[in-house]
C-alpha cells in the first residue's frame, strides 16, 4: 500500500539533498545524481533533488530510492534488447555501474502530442512547427492525441546551458554520433519504448514519452543503455482507464509524473528566465513523492518501503558491498 502524502510530508526533512561518502571519490554532481568512484568502479547515488526546466527546484523525500528501484526494474526487463550499465543495487538509492563514455545526445521517444517545456512537441507544434527534429508532423493534431506510431526526437546534452532540439542528420553532420551509432541507439530506444508501453499497459498505465541515454562501455566499447530508464522523472505516464473520457472532453489526462509540478511553477513564474523561483510548499513536494511511490508500485507490482538514515545508510551498505567483492 502506497504511503500517503501526509507520511511524506511528515518526513519532508528526510529528503537527501546531497551525499558525501568516506572512502569514495566524488567525480561529479549532476542535477539529481552524485557520482563516485572506488577501485575503478562507478557508483551512482540518486539523490532526492528535483529538477525541471534545466535547473534544480527543490527536494522530494525518498524520490531517489523510488527512481533508482524503478530503473533497476526496467534494466532487467529490457536487457535482452540492449546491454545496460547496471552491475548491482547495494542500496535503494545506489547503483554500481559499468563506466561508459556518454553520447552527447538524449534520445526522446514520444507516443503522444503533448508537453509543456520549451523543447516539447506540443509547445513547438502550437508555434506552427511541422518539421520537428527531422520528423514531419501531420496537420490538425490536438494536445494529448496519440501519434500513428511513436516518433524519436533527439536533443543535445550540453555540459552547460539548455537542451537543444536536433535532427538525426544534424547529429551525424556535427559529429556527435556516427550513423551506425545513431542507428543502434535509435533502434534500441524505440524497442525499449514499445516494451515499456506493453508492460505499462498490463498495469493500467499509458507510457506517453520518455528520454533515454546511451554510451560506450570503457572496458569493451559496446553501446550501453545508461542513466535512468522509464521513471516518472524521465517519462510521462497516464492512467489508461480515464484517458479516453478525459481526452474526448478536452481535459488533461490523469498523470503519474512530475507534469503537475512543472505546471505549478509555470503558473507562478518563468522558470527558464527568473533567477529566483518560488519555494514549492511541503504539501506539493509530498504529493509528488506519493505519486512517484504509487507509480513504483503500479509499474513493478511491488510495495514501496521507504528506508531512512540517508547518507549513513548508504555509507554502510556500500562499505559492506565493496568488502564482499
Amino acid at each position: 500500500m502506497t504511503a500517503s502524502s501526509s507520511f511524506f510530508e511528515e518526513h519532508i526533512n528526510a529528503a537527501l539533498e546531497s551525499v558525501d561518502l568516506q572512502g569514495f571519490r566524488k567525480t561529479h554532481a549532476g542535477k539529481v545524481r552524485d557520482i563516485f568512484e572506488k577501485d575503478g568502479t562507478q557508483i551512482i547515488v540518486t539523490t532526492d533533488r528535483q529538477s525541471a526546466f534545466d535547473r534544480i527546484l527543490t527536494t522530494v523525500p525518498f524520490k531517489g530510492q523510488i527512481l533508482n528501484r524503478i530503473s533497476a526494474f526496467w534494466f532487467e526487463q529490457t536487457k535482452d534488447i540492449i546491454a545496460n550499465h547496471l552491475i548491482a543495487v547495494p542500496d535503494p538509492a545506489v547503483s554500481v555501474v559499468r563506466k561508459a563514455k556518454v553520447f552527447p545526445v538524449e534520445c526522446i521517444v514520444r507516443g503522444y502530442m503533448t508537453g509543456s517545456t520549451d523543447t516539447s512537441v506540443w509547445i513547438n507544434y502550437q508555434k506552427g512547427i511541422r518539421n520537428y527534429c527531422g520528423v514531419e508532423l501531420p496537420e490538425n493534431m490536438v494536445k494529448n492525441q496519440p501519434f500513428a506510431t511513436p516518433i524519436i526526437t533527439p536533443t543535445t546534452k550540453p555540459q552547460v546551458g539548455h537542451d537543444e532540439l536536433i535532427s538525426p542528420d544534424e547529429i551525424i553532420e556535427r559529429g556527435l554520433m556516427t550513423a551506425d551509432e545513431w542507428q543502434t541507439v535509435s533502434d534500441a530506444a524505440l524497442q525499449i519504448f514499445l516494451r515499456g508501453q506493453s508492460i505499462a499497459a498490463r498495469q493500467g498505465l499509458i507510457l506517453v514519452d520518455t528520454k533515454f541515454e546511451f554510451g560506450r562501455a570503457l572496458d569493451t566499447g559496446e553501446i550501453l543503455l545508461i542513466d535512468e530508464v522509464l521513471t516518472p522523472d524521465s517519462s510521462r505516464f497516464w492512467m489508461q482507464a480515464s484517458y479516453n473520457e478525459r481526452f474526448a472532453a478536452g481535459e488533461e489526462p490523469q498523470s503519474f509524473d512530475k507534469e503537475f509540478f512543472r505546471l505549478w511553477y509555470q503558473e507562478r513564474c518563468n522558470p527558464y528566465r527568473d533567477e529566483i523561483l518560488p519555494q514549492a510548499p511541503n504539501s506539493l513536494r509530498a504529493k509528488l513523492a506519493s505519486i512517484y511511490a504509487e507509480a513504483y508500485e503500479i509499474i513493478t507490482d511491488a510495495e514501496f518501503v521507504p528506508e531512512l538514515n540517508g547518507t549513513a545508510r548508504i555509507q554502510k551498505n556500500l562499505d559492506e558491498y565493496f568488502a564482499s567483492r
